[in-house]
């Protein structure tokens, strides 16, 4: 019978001698919220899944290197895709892709239909959420959950930019002591 759940330590370990089964595990619990952070950086379903796909290889590859003591797995595999999506993004595919494509793909326009989610209740995230002010919450599942821009945020709540900026830095130090 297949195990549902494990416990952060027990997966490290698991993936650290390279089981397979704890790594389909990861896998399906995981890729939609990494998926969801590359999109963001990225802005293309396409190349955002060549990307997270890169990304599982990389913490396959490196799950070795990986230590309890600096932060958590989800944060260490966060910090992956986003370098990834970075170093994409600076790629000479990418601006190569950047030069051909149509114009249609330069307006900025953002699909929120093709946007990935994910069960942050999986994480353990939505739990930290629900501590924060509601003042914080609020601009947390605008901008993260719902992928509003902070320009919209701020245009839906009626509050300064500048407000929006300063509260949704001040949540996610808060979200980044919290999940410690």
């Amino acid at each position: 019978m297949k195990k549902l759940n494990y416990s952060e330590e027990e997966l490290v370990l698991l993936l650290q001698q390279k089981d397979l089964k704890a790594f389909s595990y990861l896998y399906d619990n995981y890729a939609p919220g990494l998926l969801g952070v590359i999109m963001r950086l990225l802005r293309n379903q396409a190349v955002s899944e060549d990307v997270l796909q890169t990304v599982f290889v990389k913490i396959w590859k490196g799950m070795e290197g990986y230590d309890a003591s600096r932060g958590r797995l989800y944060t260490w595999m966060i910090n992956i895709s986003i370098n990834s999506a970075i170093d994409y993004s600076k790629s000479k595919q990418a601006k190569k892709e950047t030069n051909t494509s149509g114009i249609e793909s330069n307006f900025g326009v953002v699909d929120r239909t093709n946007f990935t989610t994910f069960n942050t209740d999986v994480i353990g995230l939505k739990d930290q959420v629900d501590t924060l002010k509601d003042e914080y919450k609020i601009l947390i599942e605008y901008i993260y959950y719902q992928g509003l821009t902070h320009d919209e945020a701020a245009k839906e709540l009626d509050l300064p930019l500048g407000t929006v900026k300063t509260r949704v830095r001040s949540a996610v130090a808060q979200l980044r002591e919290l999940m410690k």
